[in-house]
């Protein structure tokens, strides 16, 4: 059966670029991204791990480790890194795992049949501390992937999960939040001291809380 939000991530065992890794205890404490490439040596993979590498620093003060996959084996993976360093003017230092087996590809469902056989898709997923699965998004093979998005996915779901609020569609770090239904509209001032604006009874707005 296919994981659902809010479902725990399976953890495993994997051979990596970085060596062999338990996935809890890579995590640690920390928030995880684990995204799946159909191969190495492709353009659009080239680029998205090219990039993750230059959001190294946005994401080590997020408090996130990021985790890649391929089916390919480990000495693909490490001749393919030199390529994306060059290309990519970048120096990945994340582990990529080496899944010939499929074993994590099963347990986390990236491969879809229809779309490749033998293949994964491009999956991804954001996994909190707690080790519950937070965000999952499927791109096919030929669009890459928008780490900005990433990026204000996990600066949503990390400020929700410290305070009572929502975010608004294109909210970005620094604007104003929803506060949720949970929260009484005699509460809010004691609760959201910055102040707040009634829109509707069921859409009361305040500013960021943490900035």
């Amino acid at each position: 059966m296919s994981l659902r939000l809010g479902d725990t991530a399976p953890n495993f065992q994997a051979k990596t670029s970085q060596g062999d890794i338990d996935f809890y205890e890579f995590l640690g404490d920390s928030w995880g991204v684990l995204f799946s490439h159909p191969a190495d040596y492709t353009p659009v993979c080239t680029t998205e791990l090219g990039k993750t590498a230059q959001l190294k620093d946005d994401f080590a003060k997020r408090n996130v480790k990021v985790l890649a996959l391929s089916v390919d084996p480990l000495e693909k993976h490490l001749g393919w890194i030199n390529d994306i360093n060059e290309t990519q003017n970048t120096d990945v230092q994340f582990p990529i795992i080496a899944d010939e087996d499929r074993k994590v590809s099963d347990l986390y469902d990236m491969i879809h049949p229809n779309a490749s056989e033998t293949f994964t898709v491009r999956s991804l997923f954001i996994i909190g501390p707690d080790k519950k699965v937070k965000l999952m998004i499927t791109y096919p093979a030929s669009t890459g992937r928008n780490f900005n998005e990433i990026l204000r996915v996990i600066d949503s779901l990390q400020l929700t999960a410290n305070y009572s609020v929502a975010t608004p569609a294109n909210w970005v770090d620094g604007e104003d939040v929803i506060v949720t239904a949970a929260v009484k509209t005699e509460d809010i001032p004691g609760r959201f001291p910055k102040g707040h604006k009634i829109v509707k009874p069921y859409l009361r707005t305040t500013p960021q809380p943490n900035k």
